[in-house]
């Protein structure tokens, strides 16, 4: 029997170093899970706080691409204001070389019918100045 006590003393004392490692391996295991919760709660945070930064950049470029888009499509508006101007513009244009050339036809006929009748002027004050010579010639000759 006391060699069963002994025995027995034994296994009890071995089943508390086991019961003490036992602790031993769950503290320590439950200060690594401890230390890792921590790391991945950081890791959270800071995966959390990117997320809100790409979130708020995504918004900003939202707001930035619908005023360009606004800007876009107002200049596109002057755009077509532009070309319908430029379109009226160059009928005008048009119209004003149109006149213009009718003017200078106008005045190429103007200028030619001028110098025909400068030219009859010319010829009859030619013909009427042969005709007062001659007749300064007579009335000389006939003093």
């Amino acid at each position: 029997v006391a060699m069963e006590t002994v025995s027995l003393e034994h296994q009890i004392q071995s089943v508390h170093r086991h019961i003490a490692f036992l602790k031993k391996e769950q503290m320590e295991l439950l200060h690594a899970l401890h230390l890792e919760i921590l790391r991945l709660q950081k890791h959270c945070s800071e995966l959390t706080h990117d997320l809100e930064m790409k979130e708020l950049e995504a918004r900003q470029q939202e707001v930035l691409d619908r005023e360009l888009e606004e800007k876009c499509r107002a200049m596109e508006a002057q755009l077509q204001e532009k070309e319908k101007d430029n379109l009226e513009l160059r009928k005008e244009l048009q119209h004003k070389e149109t006149l213009v050339a009718a003017l200078r036809s106008s005045l190429r006929n103007k200028e030619r019918r001028f110098l025909e009748q400068l030219k009859r002027r010319s010829h009859r004050v030619t013909i009427l100045d042969t005709e007062l010579q001659k007749q300064t010639e007579a009335a000389a000759y006939l003093s």
